[in-house]
């Protein structure tokens, strides 16, 4: 039986999360919390989506920095955790590297979808992010990209308007 077939389509979001708590982290050793125009439009989308935004976080371009700052907010009751920052491919480019493994599982849909938007908005150049999203217990993490356009995209397009079914689905 496939994922849709184990539920009548009448009660596809029966399941969903309504009260999402959100930790937003942003990654960067340029940005304060002040000056943050990416952690501000994702704030911005998922407070529109009726989340609630519990948590603003700033860290440097650090693996145990970023490790930490994830799991400490996941610790502090976060249901839910998107990174903002350090998805690309330079050197100091780790949120993917520092976050992955601490997922249960992986959403491979995420990036591909992240990508797949992006190619519409910048073509090919979308191939150099490595946006990613997975489950880590019966929580999520969504790691986005630090430019402010990236992060509109992925929290006004992908995460707010999924995140409450997808928590829903992790915790069936």
């Amino acid at each position: 039986m496939s994922d849709h077939e184990d539920h009548a389509p009448d009660d596809h979001h029966t399941h969903d999360e309504d009260d999402v708590s959100i930790a937003v982290v942003t990654v960067s050793c340029s940005r304060t919390l002040e000056d943050d125009p990416g952690g501000d439009v994702i704030e911005t989308a998922l407070v529109d989506a009726g989340h609630d935004v519990a948590d603003r976080l700033l860290v440097t371009d650090d693996r145990v920095a970023i490790a930490d700052a994830v799991t400490g907010a996941l610790e502090a009751g976060a249901d839910v955790v998107v990174t903002t920052g350090g998805t690309g491919l330079t050197a100091d480019d780790v949120t993917v590297d520092a976050v992955g493994p601490l997922f249960d599982r992986e959403i491979p849909g995420f990036g591909e979808l992240f990508r797949y938007v992006s190619f519409e908005e910048v073509g090919p150049m979308a191939m150099a992010s490595r946006a990613t999203a997975g489950v880590v217990a019966d929580r999520l993490v969504f790691c986005l990209p630090g430019s402010e356009n990236a992060a509109r995209t992925g929290s006004e397009q992908l995460v707010a308007p999924a995140v409450g079914h997808l928590l829903g689905l992790v915790r069936r």
